[in-house]
């Protein structure tokens, strides 16, 4: 077998089954109960790809794919695999791997600014309802107007607070800014920090070409380390759908491609659609839809088929199913779902095929030339050719530090945004009023009557009885006193 048909060999039913380069960006699907060899088939079609030039990016939610970087054969049902396929121990092979961390401890630092990540996404992370969403959008829209960058978790919430102090004076322009919507951010955003979220908002924010890379020919495998990050996954949902967007906007419009510019696996899928609102999800749809003319391949891998909505199933051209378990109605309705996306097969009886399906077996199907669904095959996935025991700590370090981006993530830029500004804006409208505060103070002392001595005094007293002397009543009170001092005789 020439390394050309392993680049794109995937199973090995009826015969065997090759996914073709030129329709590798419209999408695909692994699903499949836990245990039946999921992760087998992502670990198969990232290295697929690679062999073929395209890079990969991916979530390692189990902390199992790090050995992609070194050659297989370390598990003895690999080894029976392959000798069944009749392959040999030239069949194995590592991979170029760059490891990414939200949190920075397991890979290079992964990090966008609050202003990327946008006001939407931001809802969607905090869990906010639509009125909190609605003033999310108004302290983004005055950053916006003022020119203050929102970079990192501490700019939204002094952003917050400063939209929240002036709410009187935005609310003709912005609408009502209620206490209550802001405090709920705040919240938001103290728990996103609890999490770890504040690492993940920054500088220098992640370079999309940084992920697309090539090394010897192969595509890049990024591994993005997602145990951790799985104790919050919304946040891991949110991140998953921002570095989406990102590569839907960025990237220009190449029609069909010989083979896809990019590939991206969405490991728990579901977690992007729960508690989704309809507006999201239709977006998520959308870009789903035209981000294959970007180039761009979306895997999904999900226990159910029915945890995708129909419209973004109805999109997926390659279909990877494992065996699923049917002991509740839910369950025999995700079986039901499976059977009908796939192009029967007259040999065969999908619906309980799922259901028998052993590990590392899967119903496949391809799409042909021309975009048309093969016929479903029940298919034994070919064996990986990288180690399936995960890298240990020092192994993963030196990867790490081999990298050529080692050392860019790691240091941490801080430039002058919204936090700061606003505090010089405080500090400055503080100064000014200690400065107009002295000035009326020193004015109101000004035009006080200056202290005056004894000759003043004795003068102005002077000075007041002539006046009095010259009214009437200046002269009557006069004459009273004169009269109380010599009138009436002397006294003896």
């Amino acid at each position: 077998m020439s390394e050309r048909d392993l680049t794109w060999w995937l199973a090995r039913g009826e015969s065997d089954i090759d996914l073709l380069p030129g329709v590798a960006n419209r999408h695909g699907l692994i699903a499949g109960a836990t245990g039946t060899g999921k992760t087998v088939s992502l670990r198969v079609l990232a290295e697929a790809f690679s062999d073929g030039g395209v890079p990969v990016f991916l979530a390692d939610i189990k902390g199992d794919l790090t050995g992609l970087v070194e050659a297989g054969g370390d598990h003895p049902k690999v080894r029976e695999r392959a000798g069944q396929f009749g392959l040999g121990d030239d069949y194995y092979r590592g991979y170029p791997v760059t490891f990414w961390d939200l949190f920075g401890q397991s890979g290079h630092p992964v990090r966008t600014t609050v202003s990327e990540m946008g006001p939407q996404l931001f809802a969607r992370i905090l869990g906010l309802n639509d009125t909190q969403e609605g003033v999310l959008n108004v302290v983004f829209k005055v950053a916006d107007d003022q020119g203050l960058l929102l970079l990192d978790l501490k700019d939204l919430r002094a952003m917050a607070t400063f939209v929240a102090d002036n709410a009187a004076q935005f609310r003709t322009e912005y609408g009502n800014v209620s206490a209550a919507s802001v405090g709920a951010i705040q919240r938001g955003l103290l728990v996103l920090e609890e999490q770890g979220g504040d690492r993940f908002f920054g500088e220098p924010a992640l370079d999309l070409d940084d992920l697309m890379q090539a090394d010897g020919g192969r595509g890049m495998i990024n591994i993005l380390a997602a145990d951790q990050l799985m104790r919050s996954p919304r946040l891991y949902a949110t991140f998953l759908l921002w570095l989406l967007a990102e590569l839907f906007e960025r990237l220009p419009e190449v029609g069909d491609p010989p083979k896809p510019k990019l590939v991206f696996f969405f490991d728990e899928a579901h977690l992007l659609f729960d508690d989704a609102s309809p507006a999201l999800v239709d977006q998520i749809e959308q870009v789903v839809r035209l981000i294959r003319s970007k180039g761009v391949g979306v895997y999904f891998i999900t226990q159910n088929p029915i945890d995708l909505p129909d419209t973004v199933l109805g999109q997926l051209g390659l279909k990877i199913q494992h065996a699923l378990r049917a002991f509740t109605p839910r369950d025999q309705k995700a079986v039901k779902t499976a059977a009908e996306t796939f192009r029967a097969n007259p040999k065969l009886n999908v619906e309980t095929a799922i259901l028998d399906l052993g590990v590392g077996e899967a119903l496949v199907s391809v799409l042909d030339g021309k975009g048309v669904p093969s016929v479903v095959q029940r298919a034994f996935v070919r064996p990986p050719r990288s180690r399936l025991k995960p890298l240990d700590d020092a192994e993963r370090a030196r990867v790490i530090r081999s990298s050529a981006i080692a050392g860019h993530y790691e240091k941490v830029v801080d430039r002058e945004s919204a936090s700061e500004l606003l505090k010089e804006r405080a500090a400055r409208a503080q100064q000014e009023a200690e400065q107009l505060r002295q000035q009326q103070e020193a004015e109101k002392l000004a035009s006080r009557p200056a202290p005056r001595g004894r000759e003043d005094v004795l003068e102005a007293a002077a000075k007041s009885a002539a006046r009095a002397i010259g009214s009437s009543l200046g002269r009557q009170l006069i004459r009273g006193a004169l009269g109380a001092l010599f009138g009436g005789g002397r006294r003896r």
